[in-house]
């Protein structure tokens, strides 16, 4: 009986110490500032995807010259993604639809992206994509930046 206690108190002390870094790496992300919520579907084709799959809710930061990307869901203090400023094009913005609408947060917008060739899907609050833009149009001169 005391052997069951002791296990079943330990692995409630790893839960809390697991949910109080997981709540400390959160903060330490957004402590600097410049971040905003930032669901991401990577490698997506041309043809819209309605399905939901493929996303991974995220924070994202701004870092100068780039936006760096963290799962939300994840203990590495490194970003999954960073992402040029130089390199991201814009080619589509549009609302969810189908079952991305359950997938996402409920005041999302999508940008369908491209990055070094590479398509990807970012989704937003109004908020937030309007801070993006303005991100991306601020770049220094002499950057090309296409903004759709």
């Amino acid at each position: 009986m005391f052997l069951a206690l002791s296990v079943s108190g330990l692995i409630v002390a790893l839960v809390l110490v697991g949910l109080f870094v997981f709540g400390l790496r959160r903060r330490l992300i957004q402590r600097s500032g410049g971040t905003f919520d930032c669901s991401l579907r990577w490698d997506t084709t041309e043809e819209t995807d309605l399905s939901g799959k493929g996303w991974v809710y995220g924070v994202a930061r701004y870092s100068g010259d780039r936006i760096h990307w963290f799962r939300v869901f994840s203990y590495s203090p490194r970003p999954r993604r960073a992402l040029e400023r130089a390199s991201i094009e814009v080619l589509s913005r549009r609302s969810p639809e189908g079952e991305e609408e359950l997938a996402l947060l409920s005041d999302a917008f999508i940008l369908g992206c491209s990055h070094r060739g590479t398509r990807l899907e970012l989704a937003m609050s109004e908020d937030a994509l309007t801070g993006f833009l303005a991100w991306l149009e601020a770049a220094p001169p002499g950057q090309r930046v296409n903004v759709a």
